[in-house]
């Protein structure tokens, strides 16, 4: 599905939502390391992307990686960890439950 133009694998509506993650603040889509494929979250990725689990590597936190649902904004990784709580551009806030799960997008150590 194209989410604010970008396509979106699992996406089951036009802010990222996805089966797996539909509450209302679940509006984020990650752009997995491995195959440079945006998806909702990771069980989404295992459903639909390229088969391997690489995660983004510290000195690339750089990158243009997270979409907001609400805007369609495109920002950084690092943006990502400093705004967790919501959108940097729109204020549209995240679900706060995804920082539980970061070490599956992201390198931790």
């Amino acid at each position: 599905m194209k989410v604010h133009g970008i396509e979106v694998k699992g996406a089951i509506d036009r802010e990222t939502r996805c089966k797996h993650y539909h509450s209302e603040k679940d509006r984020v889509a990650i752009k997995f390391y491995c195959c440079g494929e945006f998806f909702p979250c990771y069980l989404c990725h295992k459903e639909h992307g390229c088969g391997k689990d690489a995660v983004w590597p510290k000195d690339r936190f750089d990158e243009q990686a997270i979409l907001c649902g609400s805007c369609g904004h495109v920002f950084a990784i690092a943006t990502y960890f400093k705004h967790h709580d919501a959108c940097p551009n729109c204020d549209a806030p995240f679900n706060q439950g995804c920082k539980f799960h970061r070490h599956l997008y992201f390198a931790t150590n």
